[in-house]
């Protein structure tokens, strides 16, 4: 399984939305893939399977097509359809990720391991326009922030994510992202078998703080029925996220059974909480921000099916 992940926030409109796809290559070797395209606050939420979908890392070139919906990014664009929601944006002054490991970790340099993360945008500017059944939605420099997560064993059975921009400082950003990784098939050979969170934070002054990794930079992580506390720490660095996302406003959002060639409830996602960043360098505090635009995700077939049966099938929060 391979996803890429965009979300756009604009603080001055007070409007959020995502755009999501992923690439499946079940054990046959036939690809199939998935898109999605959501806004907030209008609570919009449209995902579709395609049957034809190519990725190329370099250059940053990702097409899906099918009858419900297609998707084309490249670099400095992106144009996706899904259902009646379209979405259409240039991407400018983009943030890459600074480090030399991923934001997983040392994990990353694991081979075989079920799931990993990868922020790869810390920020950029996004101009264009959503279109949908209530009308047009056009942003001027809205915040980017952009993701990649890909595995063997598609996604893990628990897990827990975030991510805010809409600070009072723009060049802000915060995410994390944790859950259970194993080595090898489930139900296999799993020799490794842990819950690991990590995070990344880009102060305003443009420095990246990255922490996760086991022993030098510990991250812990407490997520609750709408709360979120991960604390992170290293030798020169203590970070601290708080989330907090009632389950009421809450998207369900779908997740890939690769080899089953279906789709199926897989998370519970906030696209307004409110997110607390507080960072402290050698002991003293250099940066605290707090923003009611945060994304908050917790991750779990059964609570989000759950949740799916208790709306009725309906996916969507109630509009604010």
């Amino acid at each position: 399984m391979d996803g890429w992940f965009w979300r756009i926030t604009d603080p001055v409109q007070r409007r959020v939305a995502i755009a999501l796809v992923g690439l499946n290559t079940p054990r046959d070797g036939s690809p199939w893939g998935i898109l999605g395209l959501a806004q907030s606050p209008d609570c919009l939420l449209r995902t579709a399977m395609v049957p034809e979908i190519s990725a190329a890392s370099r250059g940053m070139r990702l097409q899906a097509s099918g009858s419900e919906g297609s998707f084309t990014a490249h670099r400095h664009d992106i144009d996706v359809r899904v259902g009646d929601l379209h979405l259409e944006a240039r991407l400018d002054d983009l943030v890459d990720w600074q480090g030399r490991l991923g934001a997983s970790s040392i994990f990353q340099t694991v081979p075989g391991l079920n799931q990993y993360w990868h922020p790869w945008l810390l920020g950029g500017a996004a101009t264009g326009r959503l279109t949908g059944p209530d009308g047009v939605w056009e942003f001027t420099d809205a915040q980017l922030y952009a993701e990649k997560n890909w595995g063997r064993g598609g996604f893990p059975e628990h897990w827990w994510w975030g991510q805010a921009q809409g600070f009072e400082e723009r060049e802000a950003c915060a995410a994390f992202a944790g859950g259970q990784i194993h080595l090898g098939r489930p139900g296999r050979d799993t020799r490794l078998r842990t819950d690991v969170t990590a995070l990344a934070v880009k102060l305003p002054d443009g420095r990246q703080v990255r922490l996760g990794n086991p022993g030098t930079s510990p991250v812990e992580a407490r997520v609750e029925d709408g709360h979120w506390l991960v604390r992170g720490r290293s030798r020169h660095w203590n970070v601290q996220i708080e989330g907090v996302a009632p389950i009421a406003s809450t998207f369900v959002l779908p997740i890939p059974l690769v080899e089953e060639r279906r789709l199926a409830p897989g998370a519970l996602e906030a696209q307004a909480g409110e997110m607390q960043v507080t960072v402290h360098h050698d002991g003293r505090l250099v940066w605290q921000g707090n923003s009611t635009l945060a994304a908050l995700e917790r991750g779990g077939r059964r609570q989000a099916e759950d949740e799916l049966a208790r709306r009725g099938g309906r996916p969507e929060p109630h509009p604010a």
